[in-house]
């Protein structure tokens, strides 16, 4: 039938497809679970954008009310600003550990400024009763809880992707073909996870 070296280069060619087909097959499912944890960082993008959004509001409304306070206002919008241009940096390389880190920094700024301005708001009853600012901390409350909960949907993406890229032997896959690994989205310290208090 076969002659023996046809027989061998027919083996030869089986393995190699089959090769070719395992490699193409870990490749594709590396950046379907790349694409997919790059999905959930743009629900949280588009959680923290509504936050940045409610945050000039908040400073508006608590700005007739607060008029000793203005460094306190001032390092709210400082803090909003840095998080908003952390978030389009993160946003434009989701998962890059050095985007990743700013914007942990930067919300981490945030929430404590956030913190120390309702502190500040709850020494003023006429504030604390204002209609627009209970609408505002309601929305700023629901929106904290979005983005914890967008937050944990990347991380379990980013570890499932992670998780992928270091298993062998899809490792070798992932780094002849430059997969790099993937940061999660934390905060540093539980204190700082804490969503700031908006209670009045």
């Amino acid at each position: 039938m076969f002659s023996g070296i046809t027989g061998i280069l027919i083996v030869v060619a089986v393995v190699v497809v089959l090769a070719l087909g395992w490699v193409a097959g870990a490749y594709n499912s590396l950046v379907s679970l790349r694409n997919r944890y790059k999905t959930a960082f743009s629900q949280i993008d588009v959680q923290l954008k509504r936050r940045y959004d409610l945050i000039p509001n908040l400073i508006e409304t608590a700005k007739g009310y607060l008029t000793h306070e203005r460094q306190t206002l001032e390092a709210v919008v400082q803090a909003r600003n840095s998080a908003l241009a952390a978030s389009r940096t993160a946003a434009a390389n989701p998962g890059d550990p050095s985007s990743m880190a700013g914007l942990a920094a930067a919300e981490t700024q945030l929430n404590g400024v956030l913190g120390r301005l309702f502190a500040v708001a709850e020494a003023y009853p006429d504030l604390k009763a204002n209609q627009n600012m209970l609408a505002l901390q309601q929305e700023l409350s629901g929106t904290e809880n979005q983005i914890a909960a967008t937050r944990q949907v990347f991380n379990n993406a980013v570890m499932q992707y992670n998780t992928a890229r270091e298993v062998f032997p899809t490792n070798l896959v992932a780094n002849a073909m430059g997969f790099a690994p993937s940061q999660l989205f934390e905060l540093e310290s539980d204190k700082e996870r804490a969503v700031p208090g908006v209670s009045f």
